[in-house]
């Protein structure tokens, strides 16, 4: 950890970091100690080598596997996916070279995606007859509706990092050399932020469309309430009242 930011870094380079079991078991893991590390801000998710992740280990999906064996390992990788998109402070999902089928959706997870310009996605599911999961379903429309999240999952086909940054999939594109600094200082300036008021936010977010108008004015007035009572609240406003620079501001794209 450096300033802050923790990083998590999925490490099967060989098998273009490709999940299974004890990657789930992993990451889930890491995440609950990163959760209950006070000094964690932010969280920034990339992968080993030249690539983010291609999705599940095709090497254990093959053959015949008891139905048992499959669901606790999607009850694994779930796990994963919730404790992610519930992670309380800002993630950032810094993608380089294929993020496909379950490596797609788990970037999907994060708060933002960084993407390099070589970088490529793909819900490749159904090339082989598989569903699309952990949380696509639930993700990917929410990012570019409902026709085109169909469009991508029945074609499964390949998105470049210029596709995905249209979609909105990717917030930024950036040269190789550089797309991974870039996930780092959006990652560092956005652990700055009030935590009290970002994990809020999130949560806020996170039910919009589940929610009603009416709902959501009661859930952002109690939110508020709490927010202007913490530390962070007064110490930022002292500095705006006296015109000295913010505790947060985000970093001037390059």
């Amino acid at each position: 950890m450096e300033e802050g930011l923790a990083t998590l870094t999925l490490s099967r380079p060989e098998r273009k970091n490709a999940l299974n079991r004890q990657v789930f078991e992993q990451l889930g893991d890491a995440l609950n100690q990163l959760r209950s590390n006070p000094q964690v801000k932010a969280l920034l998710l990339t992968g080993a080598g030249s690539d983010f992740c291609s999705g599940g280990d095709i090497n254990n999906m093959g053959g015949e596997v008891e139905a048992s064996a499959r669901q606790a390992t999607m009850t694994d990788a779930n796990r994963v996916l919730v404790s992610l998109m519930e992670f309380d402070r800002p993630v950032i999902a810094a993608v380089d070279g294929v993020a496909f089928g379950a490596g797609f959706s788990l970037a999907l997870a994060a708060d933002f995606v960084i993407a390099s310009e070589r970088a490529r996605f793909c819900m490749a599911f159904a090339r082989i007859g598989a569903v699309a999961d952990m949380g696509a379903s639930y993700t990917l429309p929410r990012i570019v509706g409902y026709q085109k999240a169909k469009e991508i999952i029945y074609c499964a086909r390949e998105l470049s990092a210029q596709d995905a940054l249209a979609l909105g999939i990717v917030l930024e594109t950036h040269p190789p050399e550089a797309f991974l600094d870039r996930a780092r200082e959006i990652a560092r300036s956005m652990g700055n932020m009030s935590p009290t008021a970002f994990g809020m936010s999130k949560r806020l977010l996170g039910r919009t469309f589940e929610s009603t108008l009416q709902a959501q004015l009661d859930a952002e007035a109690s939110a508020q309430t709490l927010a202007m009572t913490s530390a962070y609240f007064h110490a930022a406003t002292a500095r705006f009242l006296h015109k000295e620079p913010p505790m947060y501001e985000w970093p001037t794209t390059p």
